[in-house]
């Protein structure tokens, strides 16, 4: 399959950090889940995909343009939708009067047809009812519903989702996955997040960043399995393991080498992203 988005060898430093470190990956339709810990420069690298700040190396393109030339960056902008962690909104704006400003940025001049896409778009997100309410009157769950539409605006071919689910409860996160995966099915989505879960139920690709570097691309499924064989129950917590946490049955759940005869468990997603993370030298907390 073509890629939507092709990078190469991108390296970025802030001052003394190298934010990210000849980082190359493809993406393709579908949704791709970005996960590392904090500082590990998934931020720094949507931000770069995004043409908002050009990498010191490397290379890359997102629907064959190229944004190293100005006419290439302008056609990426047109082509990709961005959902930043702290969407800036104007509280007194309305939804629409928001997302209807997004689209004149997206250069939608045609009043009538922009007003069409700005309905269009906020219906998709289950928003149509309340497009004259001001934003400042709307629940943490409606602003990023918001902020989702004004990323569609346009149709974008590639969508990039930066922690859209933080301070989300539960049913709001549950809704907002249904939308991510609609948005998937037939274009390409970027979605950065500290949310294994959101990973696991969403998407058919993981990236792993860990200082800086891709520690692992390819699917759940084979970052699970990475956590096969090491992942033990025991009624204390084993002092040798990486990381243990007491569960709601009162047994403990360890991750790392076990000893002879441990009682093994079926490895979850979380497992293999820590133990990847362990493996890059990241830190990984105990509980």
């Amino acid at each position: 399959m073509t890629p939507t988005v092709s990078a190469s060898g991108l390296s970025l430093r802030y001052g003394g950090t190298r934010a990210l470190d000849d980082v190359s990956l493809r993406l393709t339709r579908g949704v791709t889940g970005l996960l590392g810990p904090n500082g590990a420069g998934k931020t720094t690298l949507l931000r770069v995909l995004a043409t908002a700040v050009p990498p010191d190396r490397g290379a890359f393109t997102v629907l064959g343009h190229d944004p190293a030339t100005s006419r290439g960056r302008q056609d990426v902008r047109r082509s990709l939708g961005y959902l930043p962690q702290t969407p800036g909104f104007h509280p007194d704006f309305t939804a629409f009067e928001f997302v209807d400003y997004v689209a004149i940025l997206k250069e939608l001049t045609n009043r009538g047809a922009r007003h069409r896409e700005v309905r269009r778009v906020l219906e998709e997100v289950d928003l149509g009812d309340v497009r004259g309410r001001r934003i400042k009157r709307l629940s943490g769950g409606m602003r990023q519903r918001v902020a989702l539409a004004a990323a569609l605006v346009g149709d974008p071919g590639f969508l990039v989702l930066d922690e859209p689910t933080v301070g989300l409860d539960p049913e709001q996160r549950m809704r907002f996955r249904e939308l991510i995966a609609q948005a998937g099915e037939g274009r390409t989505v970027l979605l950065s997040t500290h949310q294994t879960e959101d990973v696991a139920m969403l998407c058919n690709r993981v990236v792993v960043l860990a200082g800086g570097q891709v520690r692992f691309d390819g699917t759940p499924a084979e970052l699970t399995a990475r956590a096969a064989g090491q992942v033990w129950s025991s009624t204390e917590r084993d002092p040798g393991a990486l990381a243990g946490w007491r569960t709601g049955t009162g047994s403990f759940r360890n991750l790392g080498d076990p000893p002879p005869g441990a009682d093994l468990l079926e490895p979850t997603l979380e497992d293999g992203y820590l133990l990847t993370l362990d493996g890059a030298g990241a830190e990984v907390a105990a509980a």
